[in-house]
């Protein structure tokens, strides 16, 4: 039963890492598409083997090299072979006391599955300086060249069993292993990463020669470089629409004689209403200079006729973003106008109201339009 929950939490896992996103926007509203693409990892640290011999005498060198796709944000695969030596030994161990250690070499081809954390959780992000991953995977331990303990086998002939060399081997010797780690990404650019990567390998307890009645154990920390093959994605800039202009159609006035009229009383003048469209780009609220030509018309026109009124209204495009998120740009794009009226050209704020719509209302057909403060003053 445990194996099936086991199995169900992957592929629960896997299917959410299938769907996450895939698509980042930044602050100047560039969009971000992820490509899949190839890679190369390589790099090397130290080995230590788990033992019974002082942690200093079972350091050993580790190299490491893979070649891997990622196919999505979150989910990779890699072929990858380490390995170069491993060691094993006692210390003070038996009755006299034994202290020995022993090398012997071994590859390890294997291929893991990788899952970006920080793509699962925070989202896909290409500019994102540190990634966290996770991996899985196992392959085949070829070890060799056990020379070392065999020779401290012959000379044991005659000392109690207590040194455990019951699995001794020579020659060569296959044994399937399992491992996990992490890995830390640093960005060094789009085509080169810095990593920091820890591991550890399980194997069958035959592997170090000595019985032990329980799995043999090797850990790796490694430093190297990630090579990313191919672009990783594809960069959309924002499409910035200029602002529409109105049509002037020229008048013909034609003038016919007319009767004398007995003078009229004084008429005061009709004050036609103004209407400014003031854009914005995508995700943003500050007023473009040229746009705050518009803001000083709307101010000319009130400061000429006293009596009138201005009513601001802001809105968002209904394409990007979401209510929360256009709610919020309508209402800053109609105050920052507001505040230019009112801080710049000295305009009463009870001669100006405000309101916003967000993206629940769409005064143009064009999305990219909808960016905007509408001001009619009359």
């Amino acid at each position: 039963m445990k194996i099936k929950n086991f199995i169900a939490a992957a592929l629960l896992f896997v299917s959410g890492s299938a769907l996450a996103q895939s698509t980042y926007t930044d602050a100047d509203g560039a969009e971000y598409e992820f490509n899949k693409h190839a890679f190369i990892t390589v790099g090397g640290g130290m080995q230590y083997t788990l033992g019974e011999a002082k942690f200093k005498d079972l350091l050993s060198p580790n190299f490491q090299l893979g070649v891997g796709y990622q196919f999505s944000p979150v989910i990779a695969a890699r072929i990858q072979a380490n390995g170069i030596q491993a060691k094993g030994g006692w210390n003070g161990l038996g009755n006299p006391p034994l202290n020995e250690d022993y090398k012997f070499s071994y590859v390890a081809p294997g291929i893991d599955v990788m899952f970006n954390l920080s793509n699962l959780f925070c989202g896909y992000n290409p500019n994102r300086v540190f990634n966290l991953t996770a991996y899985l995977g196992g392959g085949a331990n070829i070890a060799w060249g056990n020379d070392d303990v065999n020779d401290i086998a012959k000379r044991l002939q005659n000392r109690p069993a207590v040194y455990n060399l019951e699995y001794l081997w020579d020659g060569s010797k296959v044994n399937p292993f399992g491992r996990g780690g992490l890995e830390a990404a640093f960005r060094l650019s789009d085509k080169v990463k810095l990593l920091v990567e820890g591991n550890a390998n399980l194997l069958s307890d035959k592997w170090n020669s000595k019985k032990a009645g329980n799995a043999d154990w090797y850990f790796n920390a490694l430093v190297g470089l990630r090579f990313n093959l191919g672009k990783t994605y594809t960069k959309n800039e924002p499409v910035v629409t200029p602002p529409p202009t109105e049509p002037t159609i020229p008048t013909v006035q034609v003038t016919e004689p007319k009767k004398p009229e007995p003078p009229k009383p004084p008429v005061e003048p009709t004050v036609e209403p103004l209407r400014r469209d003031i854009f914005f780009v995508i995700n943003k609220y500050e007023v473009r200079p040229d746009e705050k030509v518009k803001v000083a018309e709307i101010a000319e026109y009130l400061k000429k006729y006293p009596k009138a009124k201005v009513a601001l209204c802001g809105y968002a495009d209904a394409q990007t973003g979401n209510d929360r998120i256009n709610d919020r740009l309508g209402l800053q794009r109609v105050n920052v106008v507001k505040d230019m009226l009112i801080k710049e050209y000295g305009i009463p704020e009870d001669r100006i109201t405000a309101d916003s719509k967000g993206a629940r209302e769409q005064p143009f057909s064009i999305n990219e339009q909808n960016r905007v403060t509408i001001a009619i003053a009359e």
